[in-house]
């Protein structure tokens, strides 16, 4: 079970690029498809926000091993993607994640610290 995420942040696009972001999008759902189907990802998801007021407009997460997904963000078609994306949206933005074990590792070591600083 995958310990470890992507999370593929952005927010409006650039006015004047609309129709470019949304062919950008979809042949990036195409190759997070195919990364899923070769094993280098166990799964992705692809949120749009609601209209907030905020900067990010959505995201897109992508679940795996650390080592693989270390790979993928790398790899050149993942970053030429991304180069891509900033050229139309405005906000892009990699972050690396914990999720499930990973999750809980962490909070497991800020529990800890929490508890030295207390002692």
């Amino acid at each position: 079970m995958a310990d470890t995420a992507l999370f593929v942040g952005y927010g409006p696009t650039i006015p004047g690029r609309e129709q470019r972001a949304l062919a950008l999008f979809n042949e990036v759902l195409g190759y997070y498809t195919r990364l899923q189907e070769r094993g280098e990802i166990e799964s992705f998801e692809a949120v749009l926000l609601e209209p907030h007021g905020g900067e990010l407009g959505g995201f897109l997460l992508l679940r795996g091993e650390a080592e693989k997904l270390d790979r993928v963000r790398r790899s050149e078609e993942f970053l030429g993607y991304n180069a891509q994306a900033g050229l139309v949206v405005l906000n892009f933005g990699v972050v690396g994640a914990y999720i499930g074990a990973g999750l809980e590792r962490q909070f497991a070591v800020f529990g800890k610290l929490a508890a030295d600083l207390s002692a």
